[in-house]
């Protein structure tokens, strides 16, 4: 008697703008989201604008998910006109007004730690929320995470970050799909696979969709 071979993880981008394809597309049952929301720079808005539309997307994100799913952001602080804006705190924000709570707060270390990093952040948030799952103790992520592995993009997420949030949705959230509605590269669609599940991702850019269609990562590098 022999065994059926296992299913390979499955891959499935669209090439659209996220927050019209996450209202009409509603609820992805089994999934969780990894992602990266856009900064102002990104999106062409003025500041007043993009704010309302951040807090918007992570709404859409959090309401993308089912109640005992997660959804974990990686968001890096900008400073803009001489201000800084804490992304972090407009996650946090939005979550807990979709009706979620946060189940961690880490850091991932950008550079390394002592040095001086001028205009942009040393470092970057990553948070998870979820409306019914709770955290376990302890969580096998490190609160620091000092090394975030290779970006395979200059704006994407270095691979052992996202493998640390794939695992975590993976183990905890008991997911079976990893969304990204942000997924530029697809790197965290290649983690995802990697990792054995199956990945749904949303990108602008024809040519990002192209990469992150073909995009591969090595499990041993999460």
């Amino acid at each position: 008697m022999t065994s059926e071979p296992e299913t390979a993880p499955q891959r499935e981008v669209h090439c659209a703008d996220a927050i019209p394809w996450m209202r009409a597309r509603g609820r992805i049952e089994g999934a969780s989201a990894v992602t990266s929301l856009p900064d102002v720079s990104e999106v062409g808005l003025a500041l007043p604008v993009w704010r309302a539309w951040f807090l918007d997307a992570v709404a859409l994100v959090v309401n993308a998910v089912p109640d005992d799913g997660a959804a974990v952001f990686f968001q890096s602080d900008i400073r803009h006109d001489g201000v800084w804006i804490d992304k972090g705190a407009l996650v946090t924000r939005a979550a807990e007004d979709a009706g979620a709570h946060v189940l961690f707060h880490k850091i991932i270390a950008r550079r390394p730690p002592g040095l001086l990093t001028g205009g942009r952040p040393g470092f970057t948030h990553l948070i998870a929320v979820s409306r019914a799952l709770r955290c376990p103790d302890p969580l096998p992520i490190p609160d620091i995470i000092t090394d975030p592995g290779r970006a395979p993009w200059v704006r994407a997420m270095g691979v052992r970050a996202a493998g640390h949030a794939v695992r975590f949705v993976r183990d905890q959230a008991r997911a079976a799909v990893v969304f990204d509605p942000f997924c530029g590269v697809g790197t965290v669609l290649a983690a995802a696979n990697a990792l054995g599940l199956n990945a749904l991702g949303v990108e602008r850019a024809r040519k990002r969709c192209e990469q992150a269609r073909q995009l591969t990562l090595d499990p041993a590098e999460l």
